[in-house]
């Protein structure tokens, strides 16, 4: 029976990177916020549990408004950057980053760039025509006729949905090896409003990008590998404006309620219970859990909830220490950790896990919950 295997996952950024306590300290300079919100501003930055964020806008490196090259030389930032000015300065930092990360994919999964069947191309962040899938495509000397899909403006959880799409190819065909770019450029959206909701917002989201090499295996071929076993989907009945995404004239905008990890955690533990039910599996019998960390909160609740370990939620944590919050690419920085982690203990001891099982997750609009099931092979 052949089995789905993640045979790579290679992770990139723009090339800023800031310290978080940077970032909010250029945050108290700008024009527009109330005294009140103002003086909250260092204690959203400090308790959001991130040192670091990349950007692909220069200006965050600036001492100065009249360094800036993305948005007005005044600290008000107006006029404000159109969505077309923003999208146009997405399409030419969102390429390469892209690009590097699928054909470094490509290399770590011991693939040629002819041995690609299918290419799923990711993002919320902005939009263009011949898109994202085509330029990996041509770039990356792919075959003209690689079977190409787009999933775009699904935020946290798409890097979910591109993974389902690709077990669907690799179980129709024996011959598939799926590509899968996951590449946002949040900060590009930046917005200036007097509001906590604005603030924790822009304190969380960052740049950032993923790709994965999937492939259709024979059980005797993927030993060793994380196989892609199953995976779940809810939707919560009542929270369609506790997370939003919106295209407005100065760029993406997006709404964030206090309520959304508690929402989460309330239907985390049945859907748990469900996905590992399918496979007659308990909590207890998983090996690792990657959740997606959508800010520190919502992965102190779902630890909470599910009772786990502080070593459970490690990785997700240091992946939003060390990067932010980067949406769709984000669960697949905190699952490469993972299997190099994996890599690193069969390079020493070689030592099967204590079990074979791990599940991860995300969130996003909806609200929605997406997961899947893995096995160590």
């Amino acid at each position: 029976m052949a089995v789905t295997t993640i045979d790579a996952i290679r992770t990139g950024h723009p090339p800023l990177r800031k310290p978080q306590s940077d970032a909010a300290a250029m945050m108290k300079q700008l024009d527009g916020f109330s005294d009140p919100l103002r003086n909250r501003l260092p204690m959203v930055y400090e308790r959001s549990a991130i040192d670091y964020r990349h950007t692909c806008i220069p200006d965050w490196g600036a001492t100065s408004p009249d360094q800036f090259e993305f948005f007005p030389q005044n600290w008000a930032l107006e006029p404000a950057p159109s969505t077309g000015e923003r999208n146009d300065w997405y399409r030419k930092a969102v390429i390469p980053m892209a690009e590097d990360v699928g054909r470094r994919a490509i290399e770590a999964s011991d693939s040629a760039p002819r041995d690609i069947t299918h290419v799923i191309a990711v993002s919320c962040t902005g939009f263009f025509a011949p898109g994202l899938d085509i330029e990996l495509v041509k770039r990356l000397n792919l075959r003209p006729s690689t079977q190409r899909t787009f999933i775009g403006f699904m935020g946290c959880y798409a890097a979910f949905n591109a993974l389902r799409t690709a077990h669907a190819f690799c179980q129709s065909d024996p011959n598939a090896r799926v590509l899968i770019v996951c590449a946002e450029l949040c900060t590009l959206h930046f917005q200036i409003e007097d509001s906590l909701e604005s603030v924790v917002v822009n304190s969380l989201f960052s740049d950032g990008a993923a790709g994965v090499v999937m492939s259709a295996r024979d059980e005797s071929d993927a030993a060793g590998r994380l196989a892609y076993i199953d995976n779940a989907c809810r939707l919560d009945d009542d929270s369609m404006g506790d997370m939003t995404w919106d295209i407005g004239d100065t760029g993406f905008q997006m709404g964030l309620s206090s309520r959304v990890p508690k929402v989460i955690a309330k239907h985390l533990p049945d859907y748990v219970d469900d996905l590992l039910g399918r496979h007659d599996l308990s909590a207890d019998e998983i090996d690792f859990w990657a959740i997606h960390p959508g800010g520190r909160a919502i992965v102190e609740k779902a630890q909470s909830v599910l009772g786990l370990e502080d070593a459970d939620v490690e990785d997700s944590l240091e992946v939003l220490r060390q990067h932010g919050n980067m949406s769709s690419p984000t669960i697949l920085f905190v699952l490469k950790r993972i299997l190099e982690q994996r890599q690193q203990q069969i390079a020493g001891d070689g030592a099967p896990p204590s079990n074979d099982h791990g599940v991860a997750m995300a969130f996003g609009p909806g609200l929605t919950i997406e997961g899947a099931l893995f096995k160590w092979c």
